[in-house]
């Protein structure tokens, strides 16, 4: 019985009471100065202790680094990495459920922690992610997104935040872009109903109508909070599950993910936030222009897409995506980066980041945005994001800059924990190459 509650006991824990002594590296905290051939101490699944003369307790195991460096694990701030397997496979599709107004469904209960797709995006790096739920067509809130680690048995044990946010795929209207349609606000940002005929009027009150929807929708959440106050412990009071999901929006404890691409869009949203008296994150967009300011006096951070894309419309410069993070750091707007995939390709991040930076933005804001922002933003910072005592042990251990495609991850920790780098795509090298 105390063998069984033992093997529990570290199944749920993760690396409790595994002990880590990275030795003689270059450590880069992202929060602090680079400090030169330091050992790190990982104790219980958190750094312990940073100093260049500690010495390794009995019975660690030790990474010998000299040469190498550390740095935090990065974040990935917006995918559906866990969500689905095979996009064509319905079956193997958890991203979403059909309704207008889903705020009760939770990602994080739905994530598969054998998913190969995390084994491919560790390889790079990737610690945590935010994974969120997709959004059906004409839908209005899709539900809770969750910051999770990109490793563990269960998604219990994965879990780092289950509710960051609340997925909000604003109202757009139909846009002369390339298609035609706007179809770049990832997650799916569909167009109102009726967007596409009936003239501008028409698309304009349709617009409008499922903005008003939608506060509405908020506004009898706070009727139902205000009600459950009132008959707190009173028998027969019965709880609607939709509006307890909205209850932490509505105390400010949790905010808005608001997808929003265009600069008209996004003012509105801002506009929509401030009525409601909500807080706000802007996901993906595509420009900034006026709202840039807005953003900047409001404190509203944004995620940024892949910088990897298209031009907006086909009037505007080639470099635009790649121009967009120097514009909003030269704003003062906080912001991290996202790749809105929910597959491999999510291993991209460190190289959108990268792209950033040959268009202008420092090199310490582009790292920033894939580890200490992130973590500010969805409101995990005290656990992850930075290399500081007391901290989760997120850690890369890496022959060079993590940013740059020939540097390679040597040793990856999640949680305290040491994660086998092996892939399905290593694995067939390896049986290939030997190959008689």
């Amino acid at each position: 019985m105390k063998k069984l509650l033992l093997t529990a006991v570290m199944l749920a824990g993760g690396a409790f009471g595994q002990v880590l002594f990275i030795h003689n590296a270059d450590v880069f905290p992202v929060t602090g100065t680079e400090m030169k051939d330091v050992s790190v101490l990982v104790q219980d699944g958190k750094i312990a202790d940073i100093g260049p003369k500690l010495v390794a307790p009995k019975g660690a195991k030790i990474l010998e680094a000299k040469g190498l460096r550390v740095y935090p694990g990065l974040i990935d701030s917006a995918t559906e990495l866990g969500l689905s397997e095979i996009t064509a496979v319905r079956e193997t599709d958890d991203s979403g459920e059909i309704g207008e107004f889903m705020p009760q469904i939770r990602a994080l209960a739905s994530v598969n922690p054998a998913s190969e797709h995390f084994r491919v995006v560790r390889v790079n790096g990737i610690t945590s992610v935010m994974t969120l739920p997709g959004s059906a067509s004409a839908q209005l809130i899709s539900g809770q997104g969750a910051m999770i680690h990109t490793d563990g048995w269960t998604w219990e044990q994965m879990e780092i935040s289950r509710s960051a946010a609340m997925l909000v795929p604003f109202p757009t209207l139909a846009s002369p872009g390339r298609g035609g349609a706007v179809s770049a606000e990832t997650p799916a940002a569909p167009a109102v109903p009726g967007a596409t005929g009936g003239g501008f009027a028409q698309q304009l009150r349709n617009y409008q109508e499922q903005i008003r929807k939608l506060g509405d929708f908020l506004e009898s959440a706070r009727h139902y909070l205000k009600a459950k106050e009132a008959l707190a412990g009173t028998p027969g009071f019965k709880p609607d599950l939709k509006f307890e999901a909205m209850i932490p929006v509505l105390e400010g404890r949790e905010p808005l993910a608001v997808s929003a691409g265009r600069e008209r869009f996004i003012l509105d949203a801002i506009k929509f936030a401030d009525e409601q008296k909500v807080k706000l994150v802007i996901l993906h967009p595509r420009e900034l222009g006026k709202a840039a300011a807005e953003l900047k006096a409001k404190n509203i951070p944004i995620i940024f897409g892949r910088v990897l894309e298209l031009p907006n419309r086909e009037d505007d410069a080639y470099d635009q995506p790649f121009t967009l993070p120097l514009e909003a750091y030269k704003a003062g707007i906080k912001f991290a980066f996202g790749t809105f995939t929910e597959n491999q390709f999510v291993r991209n991040l460190p190289y959108q980041a990268a792209t950033a930076v040959a268009y202008g933005l420092p090199y310490e804001e582009a790292l920033k945005a894939v580890t200490i922002n992130p973590a500010e933003i969805w409101g995990v910072a005290d656990k992850i994001g930075s290399i500081e005592k007391g901290k989760v042990a997120d850690l890369l251990v890496t022959d060079g800059d993590p940013l740059e495609i020939q540097t390679h991850i040597v040793h990856l920790i999640i949680g305290g924990k040491e994660v086998d780098l092996n892939t399905h795509q290593t694995e067939l090298y390896e049986k290939y190459l030997g190959r008689q």
